[in-house]
């Protein structure tokens, strides 16, 4: 603050509070001598002094009120002619005093971490999930597993099964990761908190191949996008029917859209590229390709450009999810 001083001696004091980033209602206070610290406030003129505050306290506390909510004290008090404060100064005062609290024991959620995974290339991360789909007569369901790579967005592995089983889940989780070759401390895992996600056969699997686990957070659909986003592309195809005959109808169904989805799908999200390409990293020579293929249409007629080749759309760097905010610049830095 000395230093703020000095200087607003010869450039003024809103310059330099704003050069030395000090806030000038901070800067006034310690000038005039009052206490530093964000908790100081002048007390209103209106307040309670400390000997009526103390008072009311002790009113609060009497046998007769002290089991009773400061709405019907205040009544009570008015019916004998007495008024101390308002209703809403007494419940002040007893917070003030760490006298107020949820009278019913409240169930407390723990905490849980936000998942920040990262990919920069096929088989880092794995994103998994489970969804039913309708069988041939109402209440009955068939469940189909999968496995996605975040990056490619490559089905590593699927299954249908009539249930839902964690020896399944571990049964696909081997197989793909036996599959795709994956070593120890290479990929991550992430996933729900389903039954079959949390389950010991899964977590003792993962930890022998050397897998890291990742969980979403509980009731946040968005923890667990890439999942959720192709199970919806699924769901939403033409052909999907509402109702599968049989478990074998409903595997040659899964088996003609994946196969499609993984080889002739043209991504949005990884510019336009099929998850197979990506996957088996074949995207150079295609991305070099088009990138002829637009030159070519420039050099015979630069008119309809406006000059400017035009770029094919790019495969993305990296696969996020839930990407970290861009942190805080200090201003002192700028």
């Amino acid at each position: 603050m000395m230093t703020t001083e000095s200087l607003s001696l010869h450039v003024g004091v809103r310059p330099a509070c704003s050069c030395l980033v000090v806030s000038r209602s901070g800067f006034y206070r310690w000038k005039a001598g009052y206490p530093s610290g964000n908790n100081f406030r002048a007390s209103p003129p209106l307040a309670l002094s400390g000997i009526e505050r103390q008072n009311v306290l002790d009113v609060l506390h009497d046998g007769r009120f002290v089991d009773k909510a400061p709405q019907e004290v205040y009544a009570a008090l008015l019916d004998e002619g007495e008024y101390l404060c308002s209703a809403r100064t007494m419940y002040r005062i007893l917070e003030t005093n760490n006298e107020v609290r949820e009278r019913r024991d409240q169930l407390r959620h723990p905490v849980y971490a936000k998942p920040e995974l990262l990919a920069e290339k096929p088989n880092q991360v794995w994103s998994w999930d489970i969804t039913k789909i309708k069988g041939p007569v109402k209440w009955t369901y068939f469940y189909l597993y999968m496995i996605l790579d975040i990056f490619s967005r490559y089905v590593v592995g699927w299954m249908i099964a009539p249930r839902e089983q964690s020896v399944l889940a571990k049964k696909l989780i081997e197989q793909s990761c036996e599959k795709q070759e994956i070593e120890s401390s290479q990929l991550i895992i992430h996933s729900d908190r389903g039954p079959s996600m949390t389950s010991k056969n899964v977590a003792f699997l993962l930890a022998d191949l050397g897998i890291t686990k990742s969980l979403s957070r509980p009731y946040v659909r968005n923890d667990n996008p890439y999942s959720e986003s192709h199970f919806k592309t699924l769901k939403y195809r033409p052909e999907f029917p509402e109702r599968f005959g049989c478990i074998q109808d409903a595997r040659l169904f899964c088996q003609s859209f994946i196969k499609w989805y993984n080889t002739e799908h043209y991504h949005s999200g990884i510019g336009f590229l099929t998850p197979e390409d990506v996957h088996y990293e074949r995207t150079e020579g295609i991305i070099k390709n088009r990138q002829a293929v637009l030159e070519d249409a420039f050099s015979r007629h630069p008119e309809r450009f406006k000059g400017k080749i035009p770029k094919p759309q790019a495969l993305p760097n990296a696969a996020w999810i839930n990407k970290p905010s861009a942190e805080i610049i200090d201003p002192l830095l700028l």
